[in-house]
This record gives C-alpha cells, sequence and structure tokens, in this order.
C-alpha cells in the first residue's frame, strides 16, 4: 500500500493497464450474477473503460499548463473577476457515483489575468478526479494559489470539490 495515501495511483505506482481494468469489469458482472459473454453485454467492458477514461480525465491534465498563458495586467486592473453558475460533474470517491452542481470562482488577479474559458476548464479538472465532497474551501483557495497568481482566489462550488 503506498505511504502517501492522498496522491493518485499514477504517480505512486504502476497504473494497470487497459486489458486488466476490462478484466476488472467482467469480473464485476460476473460477480453481479449475469454473464459477461451473453449479446447485450459483450462490449460493455470496453464502455466501461472508456466512459471512465472521460469521468477521470483530470488526473490526465496539469492545471499549471492550462493556467500558463495569461494576458498582462496593464493598467493596474483590480477589479474582482467572477464567474458563477459554472456547471460541475464529478463522482464521489466512495460509491463512484455521479454528482452533478455548480461552482462560482471569485479573485483579483495580481500582475496578469487568466482568460474566462481557463477558468471553467480548471474547474472541469479537478471536478474529473475522485476526490471530493469533504474537503475544506480553504484548502481549495491555498492550493489554488501556486496555479495562478492572484491577490486572493475563492472557488465555491456544490457540491464541493478539492483542488
Amino acid at each position: 500500500m503506498s505511504k502517501n495515501l492522498t496522491e493518485p495511483l499514477a504517480k505512486t505506482k504502476k497504473k494497470p493497464t487497459r486489458a486488466e481494468a476490462e478484466d476488472a469489469v467482467r469480473t464485476l458482472i460476473e460477480w453481479t450474477g449475469e454473464n459477461p459473454d451473453r449479446d447485450g453485454l459483450l462490449g460493455t467492458p470496453d464502455r466501461v473503460v472508456r466512459a471512465y477514461e472521460e469521468f477521470f480525465a483530470g488526473y490526465n491534465e496539469d492545471p499549471q499548463s492550462l493556467l500558463a498563458k495569461t494576458f498582462e495586467n496593464i493598467s493596474g486592473y483590480d477589479e474582482l473577476i467572477v464567474l458563477k453558475d459554472i456547471r460541475l460533474e464529478s463522482h464521489c470517491e466512495h460509491h463512484i457515483v455521479p454528482i452533478i452542481g455548480k461552482a462560482h470562482i471569485g479573485y483579483l488577479p495580481n500582475e496578469r489575468v487568466v482568460g474566462i474559458s481557463k477558468l471553467v476548464r480548471l474547474v472541469d479538472i479537478f471536478a474529473k478526479r475522485c476526490r471530493f465532497r469533504r474537503h475544506s474551501h480553504p484548502k481549495s483557495q491555498i492550493q489554488s494559489k501556486k496555479y495562478l497568481s492572484q491577490k486572493e482566489l475563492v472557488l465555491l462550488s456544490r457540491p464541493p470539490i478539492n483542488v
């Protein structure tokens, strides 16, 4: 077992292969009492693995590189930038069931300004990771400062996600 339980598996040990993931889905189908070789279930392991690749795509994206391109903060721009009602699709880490919610971001730029579409994408990256629900907003606020230079950043979401 990994000593660092807060890191994703990909950073702590070898990730299972796609074939191993499909075999695991076949095992779960058999565990339910179904036959994974019957016509309606033949392609299910592949479909489930492809769905998981999409559900958890946030592990394959780097928030820092996403936010690397910014705009110079001309004329001392110091107004609050707010985005509201950003759709959030995530999965509960305890049961891997879908969670649908909304996120709101507000930040005061420091020296540079990031494009609004990138802030929406940032929410998506963290939502598409399986570490959600019970993490505090102050932690989200602190960690997001290493990705973006700003005076203050607040991310609120229902349900909460951690970044």
